[in-house]
């Protein structure tokens, strides 16, 4: 009878031979091939871990989230990091860790304010107002599509506690500004970096300057575990905080499959912790936090540890394929406005954005209808103006400032792909169909 390590070998064997198949390089024929907007890019190693991970028939978290839980604090460097299984629940987890009564008077409470923009993905946004605080949008710049940062000083009032901004598409907004306005009125600073894995600020990786900094693994992003999160800090303290909201808000700080990592399992007291249970309780089964259960599965894990590996190659060919479509397009550059890198930045992009210029002729609807006759994927800029969702209705919100940027972006903003499983080709070709559109409408 074979051993388990010899079947393991043949699985493996059998793994690469269909991977070599499976993800063979396919010929693109141009109109015909679809060109998507994003997506994801695995091959034989993704496989490979994920079947591993399988086989070890150790269904959550484990070994391989353990590793990528490592690697990715150390690529990122900072001391703590910690999975969840989406990026829409790291935003959930990070918000709601600095309102954990743990942190005494500097805990935001219902009622107090937060400072964000309205143009962008609503699961930045929707923590703060689950929570019963109050949301309080600026305007963002064109070109950046960033927070204006000149609008920032004017919005803080006497319950603004935190300021809570994703990197627009990978491009890093102005951190001098933000964090030394945090500083100045000790505000918590909550970085979304969903789309922005890999971008930095003064040479140093955005979700670093902040309290806390949040990513997805959704596969449109830079790497992918399918659904997947990630929450990191460098304080402490945080950490154990945001891990008991991930962990059903359970007091507990043992990892899965151990026990009494304290030292003091049935000597916890509610002096100790509030609360009126009885003497001796099992810590497992005390909760200070409203919590919820949002761990990945170590077959996601897998996944992403195989990813990281391609995380240099994934952000260096965005760069590239950024750069190719800037160089064919700025010729319109009286039609369009592109975008630009924020000054001290270094994007990896994760799309690219175009707003149609005001006195243009052309129209968004129209332009992005012929795109997708010629199978050429594309996005708005997510919600465009969350205030005008109809999902935001009836919500209570504070503005501050002028919309005109915002508003542009709702009407006539949209971006294209740009990531790693386009080729030079795919690019070169989507070019060419939008210059065929200006040339026949224009």
């Amino acid at each position: 009878m074979r051993t388990k390590d010899q079947i393991r070998k043949e699985i493996s064997e059998l793994v690469d031979e269909f991977a070599s198949v499976q993800y063979a390089t396919a010929e693109f024929t141009p109109g015909v091939t679809p060109i998507p907007a994003s997506g994801k890019v695995i091959g034989r190693n993704e496989l490979f871990n994920m079947v591993d991970a399988a086989l070890d028939g150790w269904l959550t978290a484990g070994r391989f989230n353990k590793a990528f839980e490592s690697q990715l604090s150390g690529y990122l460097g900072v001391k703590h990091l910690i999975t969840v299984n989406s990026g829409s629940s790291a935003n959930l987890v990070a918000f709601n860790t600095v309102t954990s009564s743990k942190l005494g008077d500097s805990a935001i409470q219902k009622g107090d304010e937060v400072i964000t923009v309205a143009a962008g993905l609503p699961t930045t946004v929707n923590p703060i107002i689950q929570f019963g605080a109050i949301p309080v949008f600026v305007d963002v710049e064109l070109a950046t599509y960033n927070v204006d940062v000149s609008q920032l000083e004017g919005a803080i009032g006497p319950k603004t506690k935190a300021i809570v901004l994703a990197h627009a598409l990978g491009n890093p907004f102005n951190l001098d500004v933000v964090t030394a306005l945090c500083k100045k009125y000790s505000l918590w600073l909550i970085e979304d970096c969903c789309d922005a894995l890999g971008s930095t600020y003064t040479n140093r990786l955005v979700g670093t300057f902040g309290d806390i900094g949040t990513l997805s693994f959704y596969p449109a992003h830079h790497i992918t575990m399918g659904e997947g999160g990630a929450v990191f800090t460098n304080s402490g303290k945080l950490k154990l905080i945001a891990e008991s909201f991930r962990d059903w808000g359970r007091d507990c700080y043992c990892p899965p499959g151990e026990d009494n990592t304290c030292n003091n399992r049935f000597c916890w007291t509610s002096k100790q912790l509030g609360g009126s249970l009885p003497a001796g309780y099992d810590h497992k089964y005390i909760y200070s936090h409203a919590g919820y259960n949002l761990k990945i599965t170590d077959m996601q894990a897998a996944c992403g540890l195989a990813q990281l590996e391609n995380l240099p190659r994934f952000s260096l060919i965005r760069t590239r394929n950024f750069e190719r479509l800037y160089q064919h397009l700025k010729e319109f550059q009286d039609l369009f406005i592109l975008p630009e890198a924020t000054e001290k930045s270094n994007p990896s992009w994760f799309g690219f954005p175009i707003t149609i210029r005001n006195y243009s002729d052309i129209n968004r609807l129209d332009l992005l209808l012929y795109l997708n006759e010629k199978k050429i994927g594309t996005r708005l800029l997510f919600g465009g103006n969350l205030m005008r969702q109809p999902y935001f209705d009836g919500i209570e919100c504070r503005t501050f400032g002028s919309f005109k940027g915002t508003e542009k972006i709702a009407r006539d903003t949209f971006w294209i792909g740009l990531f790693q499983g386009l080729s030079f080709a795919q690019i070169d070709f989507v070019c060419e169909v939008l210059r065929e559109y200006v040339r026949t409408r224009i």
